[in-house]
């Protein structure tokens, strides 16, 4: 049997990313403890949001892998709100305070242009880290070279409300093109990573150049029906998936407060929408449709464009809500203030009081702090050592006899390690 074709894909979900980071260090240790080489285990690699900026630094140093993993977890561990966004006092008050200040004044402000903010918050920051940590010009010699198939970031257009797969590939792939999604052949820089991470509101839209115009983009999780799919018309037969948030609740729903939600819980439930819901349904859809090829005949799978896709899914086993809520101190006292002003607001001290803290979904996106991308990190790489006899098949590495009978946490065992998913053309 030829060797199969390992896809990553990395989704949204802003500071959220950092448990991504977590979950490739402990890819990285069951590695090494297998005895496996030091190469990239995938050739195929896709990112959204702030996953495409750890995709793309992984792509970046596919030649040195286990290097490339541990620079970009030393950048995460000691990451600053101000690397990000201006999180001073003067840049929260030129975006953030002025962007509410339109929402009750905005018919006395309109008539100056200079008053009409972009955004809640300036990450021009954002784009000096991102030249710095992510050398883009070495994608295309590392394909060329091997050490990489295919990288792909996604970003949703706002002029033409389409959502854009931008792809740099080892072969001519012809792109793809489905309802209100389409990909093009590109060579891949920091401005896809900004235009994919510029969360709704929050982070400007981003000028990106098309064949014969140009469009501003937003977050690529936004309009994103299916974000598996473009690992799997780059050509993957495995794909793992690192997730930024539950994809399954446990029994008996929390109420987190109580009276009318705040601006920050209604903003935190959006976005969680935006990052989370796709992925959800993406996965059951494709196992809906593994489940429809097991039962056609030998003949009827040969006549069908379908092709079987093991899929191994690795998501929190805890709510990340509640561990931003633990840090919301971290965050610079401008960026709090901003916050506060929409309604996020600290856990109640209140004895036996049910209220967590108020907004901290928005929060989680938001909380580029140390304390908090620490914690994450150590949770993705936690959860994936729970997972070890199930990555240790997946990938192939050593003997996984010895693993068995290894715990899983309750949010990793909602997907079976092997569940094979299926995929089409129409994917």
């Amino acid at each position: 049997m030829s060797t199969p074709t390992i896809g990553l894909v990395l989704t949204g979900g802003g500071a959220r990313a950092a448990y991504q980071v977590g979950v490739l260090s402990g890819l990285n240790r069951l590695r090494r403890e297998s005895g496996e080489p030091d190469r990239n285990p995938f050739p195929v690699i896709v990112g959204t949001s702030a996953g495409a900026v750890n995709a793309a630094a992984l792509a970046s140093g596919a030649d040195e892998f286990d290097r490339a993993v541990r620079l970009l977890a030393q950048v995460w561990r000691n990451l600053e709100a101000g690397q990000v966004y201006r999180a001073d006092a003067f840049g929260v008050m030129r975006t953030g305070a002025r962007w509410l200040t339109l929402f009750t004044a905005g018919w006395a402000l309109a008539r100056w242009r200079r008053a009409n903010p972009r955004s809640l918050l300036d990450n021009h920051p954002l784009e000096g880290l991102l030249r710095e940590m992510v050398p883009m010009q070495r994608v295309p010699g590392l394909i060329e070279q091997g050490h990489l198939k295919a990288l792909a970031i996604s970003a949703s257009s706002y002029s033409a409300g389409t959502h854009v797969t931008f792809y740099d590939a080892q072969q001519s792939l012809q792109p793809w093109t489905r309802s209100h999604r389409l990909a093009l052949p590109c060579r891949l820089d920091v401005a896809h990573l900004m235009a994919s991470s510029a969360i709704p509101f929050i982070f400007p839209a981003v000028p990106l150049r098309l064949p014969g115009r140009t469009e501003y983009f937003g977050d690529g999780s936004m309009r994103q029906a299916a974000p598996i799919s473009p690992a799997i018309h780059l050509g993957a037969d495995r794909i793992l998936v690192v997730g930024a948030g539950r994809l399954h609740e446990p029994v008996g729903a929390r109420v987190d407060a109580n009276g009318y939600p705040s601006l920050a819980q209604i903003a935190g439930h959006a976005l969680s929408n935006i990052f989370l819901d796709a992925l959800a349904v993406d996965i059951e859809r494709l196992q809906r449709i593994n489940h429809t090829l097991s039962l056609l005949s030998d003949e009827a799978r040969a006549r069908t464009a379908l092709r079987p896709i093991e899929l191994l899914v690795i998501a929190p086993s805890l709510r990340l809500d509640d561990i931003a809520a633990r840090h919301l101190q971290a965050l610079p006292r401008p960026v709090r203030a901003l916050l506060r002003s929409v309604g996020v607001a600290p856990e109640s001290s209140e004895p036996g009081h049910a209220e967590a803290a108020r907004g901290a979904a928005l929060a989680s996106y938001l909380l580029f702090e140390a304390p908090y991308t620490r914690e994450l990190i150590a949770l993705g790489e936690a959860d994936t050592l729970a997972r070890r006899a199930d990555v240790m098949q997946f990938f192939g590495w050593g003997s996984v006899r010895a693993q068995r009978g290894v715990a899983a946490p309750a949010e990793a065992a909602a997907f079976p390690a092997t569940a094979a998913a299926a995929a089409a053309a129409s994917a």
